[in-house]
């Protein structure tokens, strides 16, 4: 049987997966659920070594993650200090400074020096640089012009200007009593050139905004700290840390921050931080003195921790699950198999007996296909046979019209003769010549009335061929000029004179031309008034629109929806059995041409023949 355990839980529980395949294995024909039960408590105890392991994980991944952001924090705010470091021991070769020192009520020169030390923090992006005597009176600032201006006041009790006093470069962090702003004070002596031991004139101080190291502390859950020597917060990603003290001050540590004043309280409050809480990672500054901390929530750790053992949780019970599903399926599988085997013996009974209703069926079903197929091949041949009635009907319609036709060309013909006779004998055979072309002209439209009225009348399949479309429909309105003229019917011709060719066969297409025109002499038949017809072509890319419109009574709705339906009229039955515009149809669809049949909007029928244009065929010379 094959182990019903899911990769994901091979990959958690490499034992409780061994386990689980062996039991699955070996499990007993009537096994107990106690015996699933017990098993349930074997796997439930190894979340505690999963727990244990987890832990163990997450702290390091996150401890090496928070190693990484102090390292980056903590080059960050060095960098920052090596910056200002040099800057103050740079500018005391000034000689306009120790100008000012020497003659400190020298308005031009304390001007000077203001405006040479303002551009020089401008520069450097420091917050203030100032110049003080060796009293501690600040004497010219970068921030004169300002309403916290340094001058005039007296920095003496600030530690960097002691140091610098005895000839020491001096720092310090404090908050500034004039600004009320945090900065880091670097400051440098100014001696004098005197020849022997130089006498100290004074001491320039630039002092560095620490502010913006705070902003790279973004807004994750993790925090920083910064400690100087005494514990005491100076910066912090909390507001509501700074300046509180992290350990017990003694009375010494108390009374040197009342003398230096750098918190603007000579007493720090302590910070209340539950240290159980935090998982603290420190970085100490051997530069300034300062400790680097970061703080980060328990829940870091015990969030994926607790994931991970609900995960783990979820695959064990979706093994005692598919276990417990094993074992009830294992209970049930004998039964199903006698009862399959039952119904097994019962279906194979059930499909012998249908079998043989199905085969008496199907023979009843192919005797009925059988009468089926002869009686729609028999409709197929009485509508073929319909069809061709109709065109014979059309046929005999015509055939006063064909008869008047041919009459007249054979008078013609006739006349032409005994003129020729006339002129042979007068020797005028260039008149004859002309006589003899006219006979034949005549002769040809005869055969082509012929042709047209046997290919008509005959079964033939459509073979497209390039036809020219004028002269075929000079052709059609030839065969209707007497019904046209008994009626009074005008003609409206818009036909280019050059010839157009189309894709269709001869015959249909003057079948077709032949319908369309009589069914509208017939519908300005029944018209009073003027009787007119209008004939036009237009051209559209490679398409060819014949347009018919009449000014008879249009179609009515019925006719529009009915009107390519076979045997559907309007007319009497005596007078067709509505097959004309059925045949026009199927005959058009059959050349890839396409019929349209609407009202004109200002009355009259309108029907639009679309047809493929095609070149003109090229005959052969004749010989």
């Amino acid at each position: 049987m094959r182990c019903p355990a899911s990769e994901p839980a091979k990959l958690l529980f490499p034992s409780a997966f061994s386990v689980v395949c062996l039991l699955s294995t070996v499990i007993p024909r009537h096994i107990r659920w106690r015996s699933l039960f017990l098993l349930a408590l074997l796997m439930t105890t190894l979340l505690w070594p999963l727990k244990y392991f987890a832990e163990r994980y997450y702290l390091e991944r996150l401890m090496e993650q928070h190693r990484q952001t102090l390292d980056l924090y903590v080059a960050n705010l060095l960098g920052t200090l090596h910056r200002f470091e040099v800057l103050p021991q740079a500018l005391v070769r000034m000689p306009e400074l120790r100008a000012l020192l020497m003659a400190p009520q020298a308005a031009p020169t304390q001007r000077q020096v203001n405006q040479l030390l303002a551009q020089f923090a401008a520069q450097s992006q420091a917050e203030a640089v100032y110049l003080m005597d060796a009293r501690g009176t600040t004497l010219a600032s970068s921030n004169w012009q300002e309403a916290d201006s340094f001058v005039g006041r007296n920095f003496g009790f600030r530690p960097y200007f002691r140091q610098a006093m005895q000839g020491q470069p001096g720092r310090f962090f404090g908050l500034g009593v004039t600004s009320g702003r945090r900065g880091y004070f670097f400051a440098a002596p100014l001696l004098s050139d005197a020849a022997g031991t130089p006498q100290t004139l004074g001491v320039l101080a630039v002092k560095v905004n620490l502010d913006a190291t705070e902003v790279l502390w973004g807004k994750g859950p993790e925090h920083f700290l910064v400690t100087d020597e005494l514990g005491v917060v100076i910066l912090s990603s909390r507001d509501d840390w700074r300046f509180h003290a992290t350990r017990s001050l003694s009375r010494v540590e108390q009374e040197l921050i009342a003398a230096h004043r750098p918190y603007g309280t000579p007493s720090p409050a302590p910070l209340q931080l539950d240290h159980s809480q935090w998982l603290t990672q420190e970085r100490f500054l051997k530069e300034v003195g300062w400790t680097v901390s970061i703080l980060a929530p328990q829940r870091l750790l015990s969030t994926p921790v607790r994931e991970a053992l609900l995960t783990a949780a979820a695959v064990l019970l979706v093994l005692l699950l598919v276990l417990a599903v094993l074992i009830q399926r294992r209970r049930h599988y004998l039964e199903h198999q006698a009862q399959d085997a039952r119904a097994r013996r019962e279906l194979e009974i059930r499909v012998l007996e249908r079998t043989a209703a199905l085969e008496s069926l199907n023979t009843r079903l192919r005797a009925e296909v059988h009468e089926r197929e002869q009686t729609q091949q028999a409709l197929v041949q009485a509508q073929d046979d319909l069809v061709q009635a109709g065109k014979l009907s059309a046929l005999g319609t015509m055939s006063a019209s064909i008869s008047h036709e041919l009459n007249q060309p054979l008078g013609a013909i006739r006349s032409y003769a005994d003129n020729a006779g006339l002129l042979l004998q007068q020797g005028r055979t260039e008149a004859v010549s002309d006589n003899l072309q006219q006979i034949s002209q005549l002769t040809q439209r005869m055969a082509r009335i012929i042709a047209h009225l046997k290919a008509y009348a005959r079964h033939e399949a459509p073979k497209p061929e390039p036809v020219e479309l004028c002269s075929a429909l000079d052709d059609s309105l030839v065969l209707l000029e007497r019904r046209l003229k008994k009626l009074g019917i005008t003609v409206q011709r818009d036909i280019p004179d050059t010839p157009l060719w189309v894709l269709a066969g001869d015959t249909r297409l003057r079948q077709i031309l032949g319908n369309l025109l009589s069914n509208a002499v017939d519908a300005l038949g029944e018209q009073r008034g003027e009787r007119r017809l209008f004939v036009r072509i237009q051209q559209q890319g490679e398409r060819l629109r014949l347009i018919l419109r009449d000014s008879g009574p249009g179609f009515s709705d019925e006719a529009l929806q009915r009107a390519r339906e076979a045997f559907f009229t309007t007319k009497a039955r005596a007078e067709g059995l509505g097959l004309g515009l059925a045949i026009c149809d199927t005959l058009i669809r059959a050349v890839a041409g396409e019929l349209q049949l609407a009202n004109h909007p200002e009355g009259g029928a309108l029907v639009t023949l679309q047809l493929q244009l095609c070149t003109a065929p090229v005959r052969e010379p004749e010989a």
